[in-house]
């Protein structure tokens, strides 16, 4: 169980609930198939192992691992659009009248009902940790839609979720920019071979750098012309590696063979050790991690009145 992506929130308030009263509330809204005539659902699942018996939570010293799953029905806009006009075309050469806007859409609704029992359904699953006594939720996720997704369920569920994304005082393209400039992060922190740069204006160029020598006049003049650094690839430690974006989404997460070794050393030859000491050494990870990203790069912003 190792997160590919990271989207960090912070807690503006204790969370004080149990794993045990964290599980009551995730079954009240357990993932479930789609309907013939519905879009889509979503609900919990069990992130580690499977049927009626698995819990919904995972505990691993302290830290909560919850997975939520979505349901949808594929439904191409362009089928829909090309039976649509096949039916206006009927009509109007039948009935010898125009298919005005209201009606059309009325045959477009009859349309997407007559095909969705008949429509591919695509499962995603969304996994999420808690960790209360440092006030995060992590979410594996490089979209804020779907980490939102997850977030206003659990919010529904629990009837309040006080969260934020995590914010830094710093502009992270100008921490970037000065990284990159330098050829120096701080913090145990390594610039690696990969970045994106665009220009500061509204339709500015964007230039995409991979596999490429930062420190090389080629990009150094980039910066020097003014472009700004809104994606770049970092090292930890010998720890972790990862790509961070101006909007703080780590993408690309690669947690060295150490530490990996160290895992499937400690989770012995069960499948269900193995993930709970991937998850523990992880989240073990992330905490020593984060609070050394968030210091170079000027330290966490808390909004007012929080």
């Amino acid at each position: 169980m190792w997160f590919r992506n990271l989207l960090v929130y912070r807690l503006t308030q204790p969370l004080t609930i149990t794993a045990e009263e964290l599980e009551q509330a995730l079954a009240s809204k357990p993932a479930r198939s789609c309907a013939s005539q519905e879009l889509s659902t979503y609900g919990f699942v069990a992130p580690f192992g499977k049927g009626a018996d698995a819990p919904l939570v995972h505990n691993a010293q302290g830290f909560l691992l919850l997975a939520a799953r979505k349901e949808e029905r594929i439904l191409p806009g362009s089928v829909v659009r090309d039976a649509l006009k096949e039916k206006v075309d009927e009509i109007e050469a039948e009935q010898m009248r125009k298919v005005y806007k209201k009606e059309r859409d009325q045959l477009k609704d009859e349309i997407v009902q007559a095909f969705l029992p008949r429509a591919f359904v695509r499962k995603s699953a969304t996994f999420a940790a808690i960790a209360p006594a440092q006030g995060l939720i992590l979410v594996d996720s490089s979209s804020p839609k779907r980490a939102e997704d997850l977030l206003s369920t659990l919010r529904e569920v629990l009837g309040s979720l006080p969260v934020r994304p995590l914010t830094v005082k710093m502009a992270p393209t100008a921490t970037f920019t000065d990284w990159l400039k330098n050829q120096r992060a701080s913090n145990g922190l390594t610039v690696l071979d990969e970045c994106e740069l665009r220009d500061v204006q509204e339709d500015g160029g964007i230039v995409r750098v991979k596999r490429h020598d930062l420190a090389s006049d080629e990009v150094q003049q980039h910066l020097n012309n003014g472009k700004i650094v809104t994606k770049l690839a970092l090292a930890w430690e010998d720890k972790l590696s990862l790509l961070i974006d101006d909007k703080l989404a780590l993408k690309r997460l690669r947690f060295e063979d150490l530490l990996q070794d160290q895992a499937e050393q400690d989770g012995g030859d069960d499948a269900l050790g193995q993930l709970d000491a991937s998850f523990t050494l992880m989240m073990l990870t992330f905490i020593e991690f984060l609070p050394q990203l968030i210091e170079a790069m000027g330290g966490e912003e808390i909004p007012q009145g929080i």
